[in-house]
């Protein structure tokens, strides 16, 4: 469904753009109909560049990006983003706090469905919103500060439904939410995986990968270290890089050696 082949990604940095900083470089990697690959590094590795190239939002540099085998830059803008949606790290950063947090279900409709009636959008909406589990009533008309992160990156994720999208860039999507809301949003994940939605699940948590993901791509500094199927990459990692990450995660059977 998705292909990157030797993508890369030069930025302009210093003064007046004099020098240059490689954020991705030459990565390649795939993801099918209803699989969920996590791309996982540290802070600055790339992984969100990625994303953000995936989306369209920022030009690659080098290499190609193809969804169903056509060029992204090629396809029209708005058709585009009807088959592929982000969600975000920052729920709250997609929001206008002076309107509320429905709205982003009325913008759609403008765009996408502006012959569509007023009852049977009310009725698309509420599907969406149940397919989420989150009840229509307790969340529409509600201004975003009404709303908790959990419930706000779900109306993201029916936003996305209600354009019956193929592929969805999570990028650090549980990482501002509690331990418990984190589960329902991942199980929600696997459930529309079932569905044929592919994602690109990005993630600095390598427990999470590991919960969600049948492969995994490991980046460091920019570069792919480790790919493979998850159980694979956790279980037996080749890289010395992905070695220290798997080391450095908490082991909840023992206590921190310094206590």
């Amino acid at each position: 469904m998705l292909k990157l082949q030797g993508v890369s990604k030069v930025f302009k940095v210093g003064t007046f753009g004099g020098r240059t900083a490689t954020a991705v470089d030459e990565v390649s990697f795939e993801i099918g109909r209803g699989e969920v690959v996590s791309l996982i590094g540290e802070s600055g590795s790339g992984k969100s560049t990625i994303g953000k190239m995936v989306l369209r939002l920022i030009p690659a540099t080098a290499g190609s990006i193809t969804f169903d085998g056509a060029d992204i830059t090629k396809l029209n803008r708005r058709e585009y983003y009807r088959k592929v949606q982000g969600v975000f790290q920052d729920p709250f950063s997609s929001y206008n706090p002076i309107f509320k947090a429905d709205r982003i279900f009325s913008m759609i409709k403008e765009v996408y469905f502006p012959g569509e009636s007023a009852q049977a959008w009310r009725e698309k909406v509420a599907a969406a919103l149940q397919d989420v589990r989150l009840d229509p009533a307790a969340v529409l008309n509600k201004f975003p500060h009404q709303l908790s992160g959990g419930q706000l990156q779900r109306l993201l994720i029916a936003r996305a439904l209600l354009l019956d999208i193929g592929f969805l860039v999570a990028d650090e999507i549980t990482s501002m939410l509690d331990a418990s809301t984190r589960i329902d949003v991942l199980n929600l994940l696997a459930d529309l995986k079932q569905r044929g939605l592919g994602v690109l699940f990005i993630t600095h948590d390598l427990a999470l990968g590991n919960y969600i993901s049948e492969r995994t791509v490991v980046l460091y500094q920019g570069r792919i270290v480790e790919y493979g199927p998850t159980e694979k990459v956790f279980e037996a990692p080749e890289h010395a890089y992905t070695r220290k990450l798997l080391a450095s995660v908490p082991q909840l059977h023992r206590k921190w050696e310094g206590v």
